[in-house]
């Protein structure tokens, strides 16, 4: 077990404005980050990135290991604060850091996407069922709208014209849909057709997540036969 960093080492190695950026993105989040991931948030080249955490690394402040994802090549490396380093008051709130730990533990038990969007789907039907609302639209809308996605509803056009497209103007899970798309969209997914299928008079007809070419939303068709359940 590696010492823990002194006092001075911290101030050292946190003294350089690019790297204090960093450590606060590392202590904010929920789950590892990449240098691509911090390149992004912070507006640097990725190889800037790479030089500033090996600094960070090298004070004992920041751990890093790789992560495969079944895919071909070499491994993405992960960065997050190492055991003992300061959180400097940057800590994620509780239930964000409970949410990435469950992500973390549901991904090494081997929850699938089908496992996601069932879970998503209970949740849903649950929300629907409680609504007092008859339009599974306005249900739907209303539940995305409480948990944080600036839902903004319009009419779909192509092949699911007369249907409504929802887009979401912001994911309040994104932090942790970055790190476990498969889980984390899919959960969103099923959530949608859970509400919707509870209140009934509509279907899912598509649903676009974070890494779909078109920015995420649902798209809703109407005049479905009302759920009698």
């Amino acid at each position: 077990m590696s010492a823990l960093p002194d006092q001075l080492t911290v101030l050292k190695a946190l003294g350089d404005e690019t790297r204090f950026a960093m450590y606060s993105e590392l202590a904010r989040s929920t789950a590892a980050l990449s240098a691509h991931d911090l390149a992004e948030r912070l507006g640097l080249h990725a190889n800037t990135v790479r030089l500033h955490l090996e600094r960070l690394r090298e004070a004992g402040l920041v751990d890093v290991e790789p992560m495969h994802r079944g895919t071909v090549g070499r491994p993405q490396h992960l960065y997050f604060l190492a055991v003992g380093a300061p959180a400097l008051g940057f800590d994620p709130p509780a239930h964000a850091l409970l949410a990435g730990l469950l992500a973390a533990l549901a991904e090494r038990i081997g929850a699938d996407a089908a496992d996601a969007a069932d879970t998503g789907r209970v949740w849903g039907n649950d929300a629907g069922r409680r609504t007092r609302s008859r339009s599974c639209l306005r249900a739907l809308e209303s539940e995305l709208t409480r948990l944080g996605f600036e839902p903004a509803p319009q009419a779909a056009d192509g092949e699911h014209e007369g249907g409504t497209r929802i887009d979401f103007l912001h994911c309040p899970f994104r932090e942790l849909a970055e790190a476990y798309p498969e889980l984390v969209c899919n959960l969103h997914r099923g959530l949608c057709e859970g509400v919707v299928e509870a209140v009934g008079g509509g279907r899912v007809e598509e649903f676009a997540t974070l890494y779909d070419p078109e920015p995420c939303h649902v798209v809703v068709g109407v005049g479905y036969p009302e759920n009698d359940g």
